[in-house]
Formats: structure tokens, sequence, C-alpha cells
């Protein structure tokens, strides 16, 4: 049976909370499927962390993390806590750079239960591929402030860095295998010469998957079609900001990021977390969703399945989303930001309970 080390990265805020959660209804799906097991390492990281250590991301949280199987991470950083140069903590961010996780999966799906923002429409099913380590996220730390007269940052854009979320933007479209699988560039190429190079180099790869259809559309286009017309879509691939920003959106397309889950995987490493941030406004209150992180949680189990060949962990990942889905329509997961009156207690609790009912 194969054990699984998990790093888990309680993060800020609600942070705690809604992992604690994603770990009860890991261990509850671990148990009623049997042939794996986790073992949890708790890795100290955020706001709260720098102001006790000096540190954002201590050197032994980066190398449990380095060590792990997987990284379970909940949101990290608070508005009034700053590097000198005001800008926030974002453990998460530099956990991407230091570990190569270059492919950012941010799906979007409706689930029945749970109001669409809009109507009328078929059911959405999407996943955005975000580049994590490059374009203008690669000025972190490096912009350039002139006599508090100019600012600047610099995109980079490179072959390789492109090659490699394009080939696996492709990849997770065949593993989708809707009716007519597609891979959409979104770029900004008709204005900057780094999105022309984003697409060529996109173009050239999608020669290499003759059975997936290809297509590109501007990101102001692209914006306006998600909320138009969603269901047209199957993978976005895309530059590191727009991927940030897209992936918002469409998370409010089906719902809302109380129930947007994310992963950052890269060649040897991977970290999943819920969307949303820290949320300070709901610090203690009991009422936090925890079904982003139960669903980022679920995509850490395929992700694991699919690194070792086995299907265990595949299985407890299905029973997983049922359980969640299951709650949901229930009403008994329907929480406050989804216009419902559940508090973190009771949706967790709804999805453990159908948990037990539900076969993977």
């Amino acid at each position: 049976m194969t054990t699984f080390w998990i790093a888990v990265v309680p993060g800020d805020g609600i942070g705690p909370e809604v992992i604690s959660a994603a770990i009860e209804i890991l261990e509850a799906a671990c148990g009623l499927t049997g042939g794996f097991a986790l073992k949890f390492q708790d890795a100290p990281a955020g706001a709260g962390t720098y102001l006790e250590q000096g540190e954002a991301l201590p050197a032994s949280t980066f190398e449990t993390c380095r060590q792990s199987d997987a990284i379970l991470l909940g949101a990290c950083g608070l508005p009034d806590v700053r590097y000198p140069d005001g800008t926030e903590i974002i453990p998460q961010v530099t956990l991407r750079i230091k570990l190569d996780l270059f492919a950012g999966i941010r799906p979007a799906a409706t689930i029945p239960g749970i109001t669409p923002t809009l109507h009328g429409g078929p059911p959405i099913d999407l996943v955005i591929v975000r580049e994590s380590t490059e374009g203008i996220f690669a000025s972190l730390g490096g912009g350039v402030v002139l006599r508090d007269e100019v600012a600047t940052d610099i995109q980079v854009i490179t072959r390789r860095g492109t090659e490699r979320v394009v080939r696996s933007a492709f990849h997770l479209a065949r593993r989708r295998a809707r009716p007519e699988p597609r891979v959409t560039c979104v770029d900004k190429a008709n204005i900057l010469r780094s999105f022309a190079f984003f697409r060529k180099v996109f173009d050239e790869v999608a020669q290499e998957f003759p059975d997936v259809v290809a297509d590109h559309l501007y990101v102001d286009a692209a914006a306006f079609e998600l909320v138009r017309r969603p269901s047209r879509f199957d993978v976005l691939v895309t530059e590191n900001l727009l991927g940030d920003i897209l992936s918002d959106l469409t998370a409010g397309l089906v719902g809302g990021m109380g129930v947007a889950p994310s992963g950052d995987i890269g060649p040897d490493h991977a970290v999943f977390q819920p969307c949303h941030g820290t949320a300070p406004d709901l610090i203690g209150k009991g009422i936090a969703n925890p079904i982003a992180s139960i669903l980022s949680a679920a995509m850490m189990l395929e992700y694991l399945a699919d690194c070792v060949g086995e299907e265990a962990p595949r299985m407890a990942a299905q029973r997983i989303v049922k359980a969640v889905h299951q709650a949901i329509k229930s009403g008994e997961a329907i929480t406050h930001d989804l216009g419902g009156s559940a508090s973190t207690r009771q949706a967790t609790q709804a999805v453990l309970s159908q948990l037990n009912r539900v076969e993977s």
C-alpha cells in the first residue's frame, strides 16, 4: 500500500479553517476507499509566520514542501501585513517559482444546486491553464520605480515556458475527452510582441495534436465570450496575469470563489489550494465555505493517482466530488456566500455524511 506524504500549509485568515475541513474529508475518503494512506506534515508559511519568524516561507517549511508528494495550501497573506516595499506576503507564488510549478490548473464547472450567476445557458465545464512562472509575474521583486515618477515591470515569455504549458493544456484536453476537444490560446497578440510570440509557439505545439481543435482569442474577446457563451470553451491556455484574472471570472460564473479549486503542477511537485483569499472579515466566524479546499484536495488525489499509476487515490477523489455535489444538491452545504446558512462545520459534515452514501 502506497503512503503519500502531504505538506500542509494552513496559511492565514480562513486558511486554517478550510484546510482542516479538507484534511478531515481526505482522511474519511482514504479510509472508505482503502488501498493507500496519507501522512500530513505541518508546514507554516504566510503573513502570520512572517510576523513570528521574519520569513514568510522559512527554509524548514520549503524543505518539507520539497520532500513531500504533494502540498495542500491554504490562502496566505493579510492586507495589513506587507514587506517594506509595500507588496503583500505571497509564499504561494514563491513556491510556484522555486518548485517550478509552471501549470496553474483552474477548473470551473456548474454544480447542481448552486444558482448560476448567468441564467439560461447550458452547463459550464471548462479549465483555464495558466502559465505560473513567467509573464508579468516574472517581475516579482524586480520592478523599478524611478524618482517616484515612473514605475516599470517587465513581462517575460520564453519558448521553453510556453511550449511546456501549452503541451500540458493539449494533454489535458485529450484526457477530458469531450466530443470535440479544444484548446483556446488567450493573449493580446495584436498589441504586444511577447504575446505574439506566445501565440506563435502555441501554433507550433498545436501541430503535435491534430486530434484537438486549436483556436485563438484576444483576452478582451475571451472575457466577453466567457460571460456570453462559456459553454463554447473546453481548455484555455494563457499567460500568468491573464490567467489569474480570467480564472476569477470563471469562478464567479459557477458560484464564486468558495467553490473554485486549483492546482499548480510542475515536473516534480504540485500545490493544491482554493482560489479564494484569506477573507480577514470572516476569521473566527465559522462561516467560510470549505468546498473549494475540499475540491482542491480531490484534485490532489487525482494528481497522486497519476504520479504512481494507481487507481485507489482516483477512486477516493471521485467519491469526494460526488459527495460534494450531493451535499450541495441537498442544500445542506449551501454556505452564506452561496445564499444559504450552512456554517463551515455544517457544510463539512454534510460532505462527510454523503461520503458514506456514495460509491467511487
